[in-house]
């Protein structure tokens, strides 16, 4: 059956955007550059750990869902999303590879007034001078006369129950007016409401915005929990207080680090042709900063609790509570664990872990033992850390078991252990 949809980028992007599609009844396909992807999910597999469950894609695959590797079918469809990973470089810089990969595979079969919509985390510019010549020198069409092409920033909160596609607003922004209004119109379909921007600089700029506050904000909290442990004072029963204003303050928390998929952009790390000539975003830059030096902070809360109770951390038996960079998800994707490990571990320190949505965790291609008995390793470790707050935790009762615990998110009771 011919496919309304083409999905291009089966990831934490991609599969979720499928799903949405084949939930209202677009006849869709999936396509990925990686053949591993492909195979993960046509096996019924979720290929990206955290996007989608196994059964979720079950369930995509029953109800219609065609993963294919066959470029002709990217040709057959009335609109074409790009949902290719972008991940920072050495460089700091998003890597745009996999978006030209998907462009190009596109651009080969492009047809006359297809809609094409970028939801790639990328920056300003990159859909008008980056992927507009790709899809335009592949083709030989005209883009916004021949075919249409908007950005609209993927808004995804993996876990979240209470805003999922369907009811949280879809920013778009098209190349002319027309573009924004055939975007609208497949949107439409799938969410509540569909927010116009400008266009497409605008529409990429949005999630710049949107990451950039919560990565600044991570930062200011976690900037007050050093000063707040420096002066004895309860950080966590400071936002319990400053959240009761019903006005003009927004609750953040600190922790080990940000992880997640959206990285904090700032213009000194921007491709040439998104760069302008004024000066950095240094707000920014500084937020990176402070938030990037919170897994050497939480080694050194180690060294010093080690040390209160006698003990080095060479030899140190050291327990790692959830490594997952979200609570209650499998995604892994930037949590500070791995940092946190890296570091204990070349201090001399025997490294444990546990987290019931991780099996197997490696580091530096070691797997790290897993505790199979939470209560039991906790009592045998010199020191357990909670790094990630699952709801399955029985914070209590392992705060009881623990010989000595350090709670980097606040969670645990007053008194209970020592928090960040």
């Amino acid at each position: 059956m011919p496919a309304d949809l083409a999905v291009i980028g089966l990831g934490h992007l991609g599969l979720p955007l499928a799903q949405a599609a084949v939930h209202t009844g677009i006849q869709t396909i999936g396509y990925d550059t990686d053949p591993r992807a492909f195979a993960e999910v046509a096996a019924g597999r979720t290929p990206v750990e955290g996007s989608l469950s196994a059964s979720d894609v079950r369930r995509m695959l029953s109800g219609g869902f065609r993963p294919t590797t066959d470029q002709a079918e990217l040709g057959r469809v009335r609109t074409a999303v790009i949902c290719a990973p972008t991940p920072l470089g050495p460089d700091r810089t998003l890597d745009l590879s996999a978006v030209g990969a998907a462009a190009r595979a596109l651009a080969a079969r492009l047809r006359p007034h297809t809609t094409v919509l970028l939801e790639s985390a990328v920056p300003p510019g990159t859909t008008e001078n980056f992927l507009l010549p790709l899809l335009e020198e592949g083709s030989g069409l005209r883009g916004g006369r021949d075919f249409h092409l908007a950005h609209s920033p993927s808004r995804l909160d993996p876990g979240n129950r209470a805003h999922v596609y369907a009811n949280t607003p879809k920013v778009i922004g098209g190349l002319t007016p027309a573009c924004t209004e055939s975007a609208a119109a497949f949107y439409g379909r799938l969410t509540d409401k569909v927010v116009r921007a400008r266009g497409p600089r605008e529409a990429e700029m949005t999630k710049v915005l949107e990451t950039n506050f919560r990565h600044v904000n991570i930062a200011l909290v976690n900037e007050m929990a050093v000063l707040c442990h420096d002066l004895g004072v309860d950080l966590w029963d400071v936002i319990r207080c400053a959240e009761t204003k019903p006005f003009g303050f927004q609750p953040f928390r600190p922790g080990p680090g940000v992880g997640g998929h959206g990285a904090p952009v700032d213009p000194g790390h921007l491709p040439y042709h998104a760069r302008t000539a004024g000066p950095p975003l240094r707000m920014v830059s500084l937020a990176q900063e402070i938030n990037d030096r919170m897994p050497q902070y939480v080694i050194q809360r180690c060294a010093t609790l080690l040390n209160e109770h006698g003990k080095a951390v060479r030899g140190a038996r050291v327990l790692l509570l959830g490594v997952t960079y979200k609570p209650d998800l499998a995604d892994q994707e930037a949590s500070p664990a791995r940092e946190i490990a890296t570091r204990l571990m070349d201090m001399g320190a025997q490294i444990g872990y546990h987290d019931p949505h991780v099996l197997d965790w490696r580091v530096r291609e070691l797997p790290v033992p897993r505790a199979d008995s939470l209560y039991e390793a906790a009592a045998h470790a010199d020191l357990t850390v909670l790094l990630q707050h699952h709801r399955t935790y029985d914070l209590q009762g392992l705060a009881v078991k623990a010989q000595l615990l350090l709670d980097t998110r606040g969670a645990t009771p007053a008194g209970a252990a020592h928090r960040l």
